[in-house]
């Protein structure tokens, strides 16, 4: 049966400017295999599926699939699926708060007067320091000398990323990571902007299931780790906004708030560029 389809730009504030996601709607009846057969053949780093909820409180349920596995939570395919499901006439059950049902459990969505959706930061699964050895083996996949990390945590909400702090944004966006280390990692990087208007900018890496590194142009997931560890130890207070994607020609803006409960939302806007139906 044919299924809609929307193609998202995710953290754009104009569009082909943030990460794409696919969206496949109405996809209770395709089995995971099938879900990754589709992934692989869009070629993103991400697709998401969208199915009835499982869970009561969920308006929806979305499984996110890289081209090699399938992920418990990734924030671009947060936001972009939710905006999907609105356009395609969702209708939450609460008028201030939409509900995902995904594998780290129920997430909270919201949306903003300036048109931006907001996810809140799922616990991290992962934090702490890190092993030495694990700090020299990410230095070594990003090209640089380990003096030039200031600063590792683990920051694993779901994919498992690493995250790292260099001295300047012109070292970040130098970075030449090797191509296939020794001990792949999912490794973000992470460097403050002296004045402007973002905070700080950020690059992320990740290995495909051959070990290959690839870089990913905007992900949500990591930044709200990465907002998370850095409210924790006092380097950044909210509201404050994240950039990410320039050395792959893109420009992502992230918008990172904490409520007084201390939830962190991770914000962006969710452009639909393309809507259609299957054929297959």
């Amino acid at each position: 049966m044919p299924h809609r389809l929307s193609l998202v730009d995710v953290f754009a504030e104009t569009p082909f400017s943030g990460n794409p996601l696919a969206v496949v709607h109405e996809a209770d009846g395709l089995s995971s295999e099938a879900m990754q057969r589709i992934t692989r053949w869009h070629n993103l780093s991400e697709t998401a599926f969208l199915l009835r909820p499982t869970i009561e409180g969920a308006d929806y349920r979305v499984r996110i699939f890289t081209l090699s596995r399938e992920l418990p939570f990734a924030g671009h395919p947060t936001l972009g699926s939710c905006q999907a499901w609105l356009d395609a006439g969702g209708l939450p059950q609460q008028n201030d708060e939409i509900v995902q049902e995904c594998g780290v459990g129920l997430v909270r969505i919201r949306p903003s007067a300036d048109g931006r959706l907001a996810f809140a930061a799922p616990p991290l699964r992962r934090a702490g320091s890190v092993e030495e050895t694990t700090v020299q083996a990410a230095a070594r996949q990003l090209g640089l000398a380990r003096e030039q990390i200031s600063a590792a945590q683990w920051a694993d909400n779901g994919p498992g990323w690493l995250a790292v702090v260099l001295p300047s944004v012109e070292q970040l966006l130098a970075i030449s990571p090797q191509r296939n280390p020794a001990t792949p990692l999912k490794v973000g990087a992470i460097a403050f902007y002296d004045s402007g208007a973002a905070a700080y900018a950020v690059r992320t890496f990740f290995p495909d299931q051959q070990g290959t590194i690839f870089e990913d142009p905007v992900t949500g997931s990591f930044n709200a780790a990465a907002a998370q560890w850095l409210l924790q130890r006092g380097q950044v207070s909210a509201p404050y906004a994240v950039r990410q994607g320039q050395a792959l020609g893109r420009d992502g803006w992230l918008f990172i708030d904490q409520s007084a409960d201390g939830t962190v939302w991770v914000g962006g806007r969710a452009l639909s560029l393309v809507a259609g139906e299957t054929a297959w």
